[in-house]
C-alpha cells in the first residue's frame, strides 16, 4: 500500500484549489518525515542562497509538486520493502528509480512538458522490482524452496514491469503516469502517453549514465531514438548532460 502520506501529497499536489498551508499540515502530521523533508528543503541542491525554517515558507519558496517529490521520495523507498539478505540491492535499484524520476523531469521541462507527471513516472517505473523480489522471498519461505540469488533476480527481472503496472493501479495514480510506465520500454507502439513512456525511456539512459559511465557510454547516450522521438536535438542532449552534477546531488539528497 502507498504510504498514507505520500497518497495525500499527491492528492494535494493536483487539486488546483489546495495551499501551501494544507502541503505544510500533511508533512508536519509525521515529525519524522516533517525533519526529514526540511533537512531536504534546506539542502544546497534545492535552497542554495536561502535559510528555510518553517515548513509553509518551504512550499511556498520550493512549490507544492517540490514539496510533494521530497515527501514521496521520503514515504515510498527501499525500506518499504522487506527484503531480507537483499537490501543493498533494493537500495542500489531505489537509487536509480531516483536519479531516473529526476532526469525525466529535467526531460519535460526541456521539452515544455508537465514535470510532475514526469517525476513519478520515472520514480516509480521498477517499483515492481522490490514488490516481486519480497513476494519471491515470502514464497521460497512459506514452501521452502531453495533458489539461488542468480534465479531469484532472474524471477524478479522477468516479473518486474508486470508487477510495476499492477502496483501503479493500485496506488491510482494519474492516467499518463499509468500509461508512460505500462509503454516506457516499447515507446515507439505506445497506444497513449508517448511522449511521457519516451520521456522515462531516456531518463532510464541518462541515470544509468549519471550512476555508472559503464554502463552506458555518453555517445551511445548521445544517440539514443529517443532523442529524436522528443525531438531533442544534439545541442539539446548535451546541455542535459550538463546538468548531472546538479542531478546528483538532490538524488544524494534524498537518499540520505
Amino acid at each position: 500500500m502507498l504510504p498514507e502520506v505520500a497518497n495525500k501529497a499527491l492528492r494535494l499536489t493536483q487539486d488546483p484549489d489546495s495551499t501551501a498551508a494544507a502541503m505544510a499540515n500533511l508533512i508536519r502530521s509525521d515529525q519524522s518525515l516533517a525533519a526529514h523533508v526540511m533537512r531536504i528543503a534546506n539542502s544546497v541542491a534545492y535552497t542554495p542562497l536561502a535559510n528555510l525554517v518553517s515548513l509553509q515558507q518551504a512550499v511556498a519558496r520550493l512549490g507544492m509538486g517540490v514539496m510533494s517529490e521530497i515527501a514521496l521520495s521520503a514515504s515510498v523507498g527501499a525500506k518499504l520493502f522487506n527484503t531480507p539478505g537483499y537490501e543493498s540491492y533494493v537500495a542500489k535499484q531505489w537509487q536509480h528509480a531516483l536519479a531516473t524520476g529526476l532526469w525525466a523531469k529535467e526531460i519535460a521541462r526541456a521539452t515544455r512538458s508537465n514535470v510532475e507527471v514526469a517525476f513519478l513516472a520515472g520514480l516509480l517505473h521498477s517499483i515492481g522490482r522490490p514488490a516481486v523480489l519480497q513476494t519471491i522471498l515470502d514464497l521460497i519461505n512459506l514452501h521452502e524452496v531453495p533458489l539461488s540469488e542468480a534465479e531469484v533476480l532472474a524471477l524478479e527481472s522477468q516479473y518486474q514491469h508486470e508487477a510495476s503496472k499492477m502496483v501503479i493501479n493500485s496506488w491510482e495514480m494519474p492516467s499518463l503516469v499509468t500509461a508512460a510506465v505500462a509503454y516506457y520500454p516499447d515507446y515507439q507502439n505506445a497506444s497513449t502517453a508517448v511522449t511521457q513512456a519516451a520521456q522515462v525511456n531516456l531518463a532510464i539512459q541518462y541515470a544509468a549514465h549519471m550512476l555508472d559511465t559503464d554502463k552506458i557510454e555518453e555517445a551511445d547516450l548521445l544517440s539514443s531514438p529517443a532523442l529524436a522521438a522528443l525531438n531533442i536535438y544534439q545541442d539539446e542532449a548535451e546541455a542535459l548532460l550538463a546538468k548531472s552534477e546538479s542531478v546528483a546531488e538532490k538524488c544524494q539528497e534524498l537518499l540520505a
